[in-house]
């Protein structure tokens, strides 16, 4: 089987990640629709955050705001002309174990799993160019608490298991893109 057109941008909080993952974006010379993870938030410095990614986009980017279901997001969206670009995952895991209403779960473990693995089916399965995007947090200490160590362990695999379909991972550092698995030139 050929792997899927699938570019895999990973690092740290303002490594660079999403600037990179746009260039890869541009660079396809493919209508883009960027799949965005965040949600609407009342914290204001998040929010700032989500403007800044907002003012650096290109205007005629296609945006699609992604729930829980990231998979029909992509699915949707994926028609074999356009290059998608998700970022990212981080977030929108978040969303799965860690909702807004301060739940302890916005789903079961098994509704968790179903969407895990309805993710990675997209991926493999998309017509098109896909990036995804998402934080690498597991090269710190362990955090204290149960819930943040379950985060933390199933971004860990989650990320595992984009890489391992993903023709291109990148790893960003500091602003630089480093070749992890393929190419990471734009």
């Amino acid at each position: 089987m050929t792997p899927p057109d699938l570019s895999f941008v990973l690092g740290g909080a303002r490594s660079g990640k999403s600037g990179h993952a746009e260039r890869l974006a541009a660079a396809t010379a493919r209508p883009v629709t960027y799949i965005a993870t965040a949600g609407e938030t009342d914290d204001a410095e998040f929010a700032a955050r989500i403007a800044h990614h907002r003012a650096r986009r290109p205007a005629h980017w296609r945006v699609v705001q992604a729930g829980i279901d990231l998979a029909a997001a992509i699915d949707e969206a994926d028609d074999g002309q356009h290059c998608i670009l998700v970022d990212c995952l981080t977030l929108w895991l978040v969303g799965l174990i860690c909702p807004a209403r301060g739940e302890a779960f916005a789903l079961s473990p098994d509704d968790c799993r179903a969407q895990l693995d309805a993710l990675a089916s997209a991926l493999a399965h998309a017509h098109g160019p896909v990036i995804v995007v998402s934080n690498e947090i597991g090269m710190g200490v362990v955090p204290l608490g149960a819930m943040t160590r379950r985060y933390v362990d199933e971004l860990g695999r989650l990320n595992q298991r984009v890489a391992a379909i993903a023709r291109n991972v990148t790893l960003m550092v500091a602003g630089l893109p480093m070749a992890v698995k393929g190419d990471s030139t734009p």
